[in-house]
């Protein structure tokens, strides 16, 4: 027997939300703006992609473009059997639209999430990330908008764009007021740059969760240490393939992390350029990485658990994806 995955509550804790936009939704918001569609066949490396990134958000010029992304978001999530979404936003491009105020934008975005909410049921919070190349200065004030919104919608901080040669300790103020604040501390670690990465932000940020992750694999040791920590890394294997970090599916090393005891949930990252959604990514890594039931159920449980989802929707989904595994 083989269960159905889309039954299988789950809560996806790595997607970046202007990269949750729909292809069709895409080709409306550039024949609205006059411009060609964007397309991209491949990415030679993550440089394109941030091109490609740039290439969508010109291309969202008003405030109701964002409330359809977020109702698809919500739409497609459902779908999916997804309970809880964690959505990186990062109000800051699009205070633009918002009298350049980026609190202005993020009421904006939280108030579409909350209708979204309230009409799927799936439940939709948001993580406030920094672009690590840009200045800690500006990363302090992030985290300053973000743990100003802790019950307001808001969970999590995190730290994203480039690794290469911008690492993440210089960013350590700008973590201290979020985890002073009660938020989880999530950063993308271990994609790029390999484990020095990953321990930078196990040792210097103190992390909760890593995005990817993927490489600390080349380190026993320090695998060992963030099993041992219970740090989770939100797994996203598409998007690991498409830049290269690992040369195919059947490569990647989510089936090692979670051998040696590593907790993992799986995520789609930017569907939008990579192609899976988060079933799709959960059925991938049934068909193509081998794992098991148990072993899916197990990542369903981490992205659940590690969350920042109110403690009501956790224990639900939990107790889901229990009776999920007993059918």
């Amino acid at each position: 027997m083989t269960r159905d995955l889309a039954l299988l509550p789950k809560g996806h804790l790595h997607l970046h939300f202007e990269a949750s936009t729909r292809p069709l939704t895409l080709r409306d918001l550039a024949a609205e703006a006059d411009e060609p569609v964007p397309s991209w066949a491949d990415f030679a490396d993550f440089s394109d992609f941030q091109d490609a990134y740039g290439d969508v958000l010109r291309l969202i010029r008003r405030p109701e473009q964002l409330e359809r992304i977020m109702t698809e978001l919500a739409d497609d999530a459902k779908a999916d059997g997804v309970v809880y979404v964690e959505v990186t936003l990062a109000p800051v491009l699009h205070a633009h639209l918002f009298g350049d105020d980026a609190a202005v934008a993020l009421d904006f975005l939280l108030a579409a999430a909350q209708r979204e909410e309230e009409r799927t049921g799936v439940v939709i919070r948001a993580m406030i990330a920094s672009a690590r190349t840009m200045s800690v200065e500006l990363a302090i004030e992030d985290a300053r908008l973000a743990a100003s919104y802790v019950g307001r919608g808001v969970v999590s901080y995190g730290l994203h764009a480039d690794e290469r040669g911008f690492p993440a300790a210089p960013f350590a103020p700008a973590f201290d007021i979020a985890r002073d604040a009660g938020l989880l501390i999530t950063p993308h670690a271990g994609e790029l740059v390999g484990p020095e990465s990953v321990r930078e932000a196990v040792e210097v940020l103190h992390s909760d969760r890593i995005l990817h992750g993927v490489r600390v694999i080349e380190d026993a040791e320090l695998t060992a240490e963030v099993a041992r920590l219970g740090v989770c890394l939100d797994v996203c294997p598409s998007s690991n393939v498409v830049l290269h970090v690992v040369p195919d599916l059947e490569h990647h090393p989510l089936p090692a992390l979670l051998a040696a005891g590593v907790t993992c949930s799986i995520n789609a990252d930017d569907p939008l350029q990579f192609g899976p959604n988060v079933l799709e990514e959960y059925e991938l890594s049934r068909t193509r990485l081998g794992l098991t039931d148990e072993q899916l159920a197990g990542c369903a449980r981490a992205s659940l658990a590690k969350s920042g989802a109110p403690e009501e929707v956790k224990a639900r989904g939990l107790a889901g994806v229990d009776a999920w595994l007993a059918s």
